[in-house]
Order: structure tokens, then sequence, then C-alpha cells
């Protein structure tokens, strides 16, 4: 942290030449650079604990409903069809397609994005206690459609949500301690989580607490989240930046997007090869139904010995999460975001590999954890790099160019994988997925520079 006044350690990046256009003063008391980072290094350990404390709760949460265990399985238990576990999880990623670059248009202009991002969070988490509520009270294809509609919301809140969150934290947390940051929170947040998941699968799902088992873990699932959010909001202190963009309409802001693909190659590559990694979500829907199916969990019917299965590979994926951060985190502060990356991608491979060969429990185990720990670094990865490419008064459009670019494979991804499923089985949504995370691979290792080697470089 005491590298904090060197041109890298800035958590907003460079400063706006003075020129800029886009450049207009943060108040008319004239914020300098230097003010901006003696509040960042006054208020780190603060601003630090508070993101920690809201990743490492948020996290949790977040990990219950997005793994490729509980909600996957909870479509298939109303639906009783692949087609609508793919379409659930599609419809999450087409309303984060639009959102990212509209609510980043609505925030490079603030001096100020805490307030915008807590309203986001709490839209977010709504949905997921209306998966719950809906849960409880509704059954067949009334509690279908809603758990269809609250994962489009839920989609449609996230994407400029994490633009916000990203974009707070690239604000207040130096480039070089960001890496650590992820380690730690995701670390603490994957601890709980894996042990929630386990005790979610033997104790809540399997006997159908209140009802409803899934519900009731959406609902702890809310719980955590809505805690973590409120720290973070009792806890962080914002700066406000020597200069923010001058607000343009949202149409004319989008003519830019092309010239900003343009000035820089890396960032161009970098989504494409983040689309192509979308392609993971082709077979995931369906790996804990492919791991049941072989485990012939679906012929023994028996509720307790699935939940059982569901709580066990689930804390296998979350438990390989949760104790490969550390590693991604400190990997990338020394070597940079893409070498992160580099790696997600090719333990996804091995882990779909050794998924669709090996059907023991304990084989699957492994297999899950190697899922969980190429998620993780993904998550880490694709994230961050994205604040490390170019100017600061581009960083929340840059974030929302690239989520968006993901969505759209996202949202294609799992309607191909039930289509393939459906069509060949399983291992055919499986055999996609390797080839599109393989094309991300390439296109990392080849095309896709590492943005913090420039400037050690120039």
């Amino acid at each position: 942290m005491d590298d904090l006044p060197g041109s890298q350690s800035r958590a907003g990046g460079a400063p706006a030449p003075p020129s800029s256009p886009a450049q207009v003063p943060a108040d008319t008391a004239a914020v300098t650079q230097d003010d901006y980072d003696r509040f960042v290094r006054e208020n780190l350990p603060r601003n630090f604990f508070g993101h920690f404390i809201h990743g490492m709760l948020g996290m949790t949460g977040f990990r219950l409903v997005n793994a490729p265990t509980f909600v996957p399985v909870y479509l298939h238990s109303i639906s009783g069809s692949d087609f609508w576990v793919g379409l659930g999880l599609s419809l999450q990623q087409l309303g984060a397609i639009a959102s990212p670059i509209i609510g980043a248009s609505q925030m490079e202009h603030r001096k100020r994005i805490l307030p915008i991002s807590v309203a986001l969070g709490w839209l977010m988490r709504l949905q997921i206690l209306g998966l719950a509520v809906s849960g409880w009270f509704l059954t067949g294809s009334p509690a279908l459609m809603c758990a269809l509609l609250f994962l489009f919301l839920l989609g449609v809140f996230q994407g400029p949500q994490r633009v916000a969150f990203q974009f707070l934290l690239g604000k207040v947390i130096p480039v070089g301690i960001r890496g650590r940051l992820n380690a730690w929170r995701s670390f603490a947040g994957g601890l709980v989580a894996a042990g929630l998941s386990w005790v979610a699968g033997a104790y809540i799902v399997g006997p159908n607490l209140l009802g409803n088992g899934y519900a009731t873990t959406f609902f702890l699932a809310f719980l955590l989240t809505s805690l973590g959010l409120t720290a973070l909001r009792m806890l962080m202190r914002e700066p406000e930046p020597p200069s923010v963009r001058q607000r343009v309409a949202l149409r004319d802001r989008l003519k830019d997007v092309p010239n900003l693909i343009r000035a820089d190659k890396g960032f161009a590559w970098f989504m494409v090869a983040r689309s192509f990694a979308m392609g993971m979500r082709i077979g995931q829907p369906f790996f804990f139904l492919f791991a049941a199916q072989q485990l012939g969990l679906f012929e023994k019917a028996n509720p307790v010995a699935f939940g059982q299965v569901v709580g066990v590979l689930s804390f296998a994926y979350m438990g390989g999460d949760t104790v490969s951060n550390l590693i991604w985190g400190y990997l990338s502060d020394r070597g940079g975001f893409k070498s992160t990356f580099v790696v997600s991608m090719a333990l996804q491979v091995a882990s779909v590999v050794m998924l669709l060969n090996f059907h023991t429990l304990p084989l699957l185990m492994v297999a899950f954890c190697g899922l969980g720990a190429a998620q993780s670094a993904y998550i880490m990865s694709s994230m961050n790099i994205v604040m490390e490419f170019g100017h600061r008064h581009d960083m929340a459009m840059r974030m929302a160019l690239s989520n968006t670019a993901e969505g759209l494979m996202g949202a294609a991804a799992p309607l191909i994988g039930a289509g393939l499923s459906l069509a060949g089985g399983y291992p055919a949504a499986f055999y996609a997925t390797i080839v599109s995370v393989l094309i991300a691979l390439v296109i990392l290792l080849f095309k896709v520079d590492e943005p913090r080697r420039r400037a050690s470089q120039g």
C-alpha cells in the first residue's frame, strides 16, 4: 500500500490530459490528482474492509444462486425439462445484455456513484427474494413462470450493478492490491458458501425445509447479500475524482463506442476472448444433471440422497473456488490478470473432460472442484483486467461493453446447450463447451496483451 502515489498504484488510473474535451471539473473546488490520491490513501483501510465484507457476504449469497447446482436443479424440479433449465439461465444473461451500457452512460458523468450502486444492489437482491417467495407459495407452471421472470430481472439489474461496483472498486483500491482484495474476500466468502451449500443440500433441500428447500436456500442467499450491501454502504468513503466525463445523450455516447474499441486492439480481442469464454455456459446448466444421471440418482428417486449429492458437489465446486482464490489473487498481482484468465480457460477444459470420463462420486467431486476453481479465476481476471485498458474516463463504458459482449454469448449458450442436450445428450453440450473455451484460450495467448506490462514498458 506504500506505493500508492505511483501511476500504476492510483486507484482511478491516470489523470485526464488537460485538453481532453471529455474532462470537466469534479466540483468548483478543482480537486487535484494529489487531493484524490491523498483521499484514497487515507481511507484505504476503511474502504478495503468495506469491499472485503461486501464481497465476502455478497459472493456467498450469489454463489448459491449462480452455482451450477441449485438454480438448474430447481428449474428442472418444477418443469421436468432441460429446455426450461437452459431458457431460465439464458434469460438471466439476456437481461444483462443492454443494461450495462445504459447503466455506464448514467455513471460516467457522476462525481459519486455509491448511491446508484446501492440502489442497483437492492434491486438485484429483490429478485432473489422473489425466487424464494414464489418457490414457497407457488408450484408447477406459475412457479416456473415467476422463476423465469425473476431470473430475467436479476440479469437486468446485475448488468449495471457489476459495472457500478467494479467502478467503485477501481476508484478506491489501487491496482497493485486488487488481486489480494479479490482473493481474500472470495476465500472468506467461499468458505462460508461451501459450508452453507453442504448444509443446504443435506438439511434444507433434502428434507424440503419450510415446504421448499430450494426457496429456503434462495432466502438465505438474499439475507447474506443484503448484509454485505448494508455493510458497504455504512463503511465506504467515496472520493470525488479530479475530473469526470461530460454528460452526453446515450445515443451520442454510443457513437463513441466504435472508436473506443478500435483505439485498443488488446481490449477488442479481450472482448472476443471473453465472449468465447462464456461458451462454458453451454454445458454448465447440465453439469449436475449429468452427474446425477451417471450416479443413478434419477432412478433411485430418493429425495434425501439427491439433496445430499447436490450438497456434496456444491461443496466441491465452492471449495475449489474458495481454496484457489488465494492463488489467483497473488498470481494476478504479480503477473497481471491475463495470466489468471489463461489458467482459468485451461482448467475449465480439463475439468469438463474429467466430468465426461469419470463417473464415481469422488472423481466427480474433483471435477466440480476444478470447475469451481476455473470459474473463480475467470471472474477475478475478466472483471479486473478491464479496468487496466485505456483511460479512467472510459472505465465504466469499457466494463459495460465487455459485460455486454459476455452477456450476448451468455444468453445464447444455455439455449445452445439445451438444444444439443435434447439432440445428442449432455456430452454434446460439453464438447461444444470445450471447443468454445479452447478458442478463447488461443485468442488470449496470441492476441491479447497484458495491459499492466504496457505501463511498465512505457
